[in-house]
C-alpha cells in the first residue's frame, strides 16, 4: 500500500515538472508493437502483465486450514483479495498510461528493469532511490507471502503422499510445515537460476508454472457449471445468483490466459524465441495420463480422505443449517 499511495501521489507530481502528461487520445488509442506479432495477436499479449495481476488471490485458500472461520474467511479473502487487486491494477494501469513517456523514450533510458530509470529520470535522485528502496522491500514481502502459500499447499499434496519422499515433506515442525517450505524455496532458486544460461528457458518455465493454476480454476468453473450444478451443498458463503455468471466468466477468463501464455512472446518465432511451455505441458500430461492408466486412484488419493474431506462438508452444512434455523428462531 505505501508503494501504491507514493506512485499515485509522487509519480504525477514528477511527470508534471519533467515530461508532462500524456494526452487521452495518446494514453488510450495508441499502440506499441515490441513484439513483432500481427496487431490483434499484439494485443493479446498485453494481456501477460494483467494474468499475472490477477493470479495471486488463492492464497487464502492455500491458508485456509490455519484460518479461523475457514468456510466464510478464506471465501470472503478471495473474493476480497480480488476486487482489491483489479482496483489497484486498474488504477495503477490508468496512472503509468498518462505517466510514462512514450515507448521508445523510455526504453531509450535502458536498465532490465524500467521502473528503474524511469523513476530516476522523472523523479530525481532524491524521490527515486527511497521509491525503488520500497519497491524491493515489497518485493521481498511479496516473496515470502508467496513462499508461505506455496507450501501450505506442496505440504497438503505431501500429506495426501502424492510428492515424492511425501512423509518427509509433511512433517510438522512447531506448528510450521518447515519442510515443505524448503522444498518451496529449493525449486524457486532452481528456477530461478535458469534465466542465467538462458532467457527463453525462464519465461517458458514461468508460462508453464502458471499455465496449470488458470487451467485448474476454469476446469473447477467448468465442472461447477455443466457436471455439478446442482449437486453440492450450498457454501458457507455463496454469491447466490451471481454465481453461474462468474463461474462463466472464470471458464472464458482463464482459456484465455491459458492462450496467452502457451504463445511465443517475439515474432518471427524461432528456437531462440519459441515459448517452450506447450512443450513443458505435453510431456507433463501424457505423464499424468499414463500415470492415470497405471496407477491406481487409493495409490495417489486414497478413498479414506475423500471419505473424510466429504463427512467434514456435510457435517459443517448441517452445522450451518442448524444454526440459520436458531438464528431465524
Amino acid at each position: 500500500m505505501v508503494d501504491f499511495l507514493m506512485n499515485l501521489i509522487w509519480l504525477p507530481i514528477g511527470t508534471s515538472k519533467t515530461y508532462g502528461f500524456r494526452t487521452a487520445n495518446e494514453a488510450f488509442m495508441t499502440t506499441y508493437n515490441g513484439t513483432g506479432a500481427p496487431p490483434a495477436w499484439n494485443f493479446c499479449l498485453s494481456f501477460l502483465a494483467t494474468a499475472g495481476i490477477m493470479i495471486g488471490f488463492d492464497a487464502s485458500g492455500h491458508v485456509a486450514e490455519e484460518t479461523k472461520n475457514a468456510p466464510l474467511a478464506a471465501a470472503r479473502g478471495i473474493f476480497w483479495s480480488t476486487v482489491a487487486t483489479g482496483v489497484g491494477g486498474f488504477l495503477c494501469v490508468i496512472l503509468f498510461l498518462f505517466c510514462v513517456p512514450d515507448a521508445d523514450t523510455l526504453f531509450s533510458f535502458g536498465g532490465p528493469q524500467p521502473f528503474v530509470p524511469l523513476y530516476a529520470v522523472i523523479l530525481g535522485k532524491g524521490g527515486h532511490i527511497p521509491m525503488v528502496i520500497v519497491n524491493i522491500v515489497s518485493l521481498e514481502l511479496n516473496t515470502a507471502i508467496a513462499i508461505l502459500a506455496a507450501s501450505r499447499l506442496v505440504f497438503a499434496v505431501a500429506r495426501d503422499g502424492v510428492l515424492p519422499f511425501s512423509s518427509w515433506v509433511a512433517q510438522v515442525s512447531n506448528g510450521q510445515p518447515k519442510n515443505a517450505v524448503i522444498v518451496v524455496w529449493v525449486v524457486a532458486s532452481i528456477v530461478t537460476c535458469s534465466i542465467l544460461p538462458s532467457a527463453v528457458a525462464f519465461t517458458s518455465l514461468v508460462s508453464a508454472a502458471g499455465v496449470p493454476s488458470s487451467a485448474a480454476y476454469c476446469l473447477i468453473c467448468f465442472g461447477r457449471v455443466f457436471l455439478t450444478p446442482d449437486k453440492l451443498n450450498e457454501p458457507r458463503w455463496s454469491l447466490g445468483r451471481w454465481s453461474k455468471p462468474f463461474q462463466v466468466i472464470g471458464i472464458v477468463w482463464n482459456l484465455w490466459v491459458v492462450a496467452v501464455l502457451f504463445s511465443p512472446w517475439a515474432f518471427p518465432v524461432s528456437a531462440d524465441t519459441l515459448n517452450y511451455a506447450p512443450v513443458i505441458m505435453a510431456i507433463v500430461t501424457i505423464f499424468a495420463i499414463i500415470s492415470w492408466f497405471f496407477i491406481r486412484s487409493d495409490k495417489w488419493l486414497p478413498s479414506g480422505k475423500i471419505e473424510e474431506v466429504l463427512d467434514a462438508s456435510g457435517k459443517d452444512h448441517h452445522h450451518h443449517q442448524h444454526t440459520h434455523v436458531l438464528e431465524q428462531q
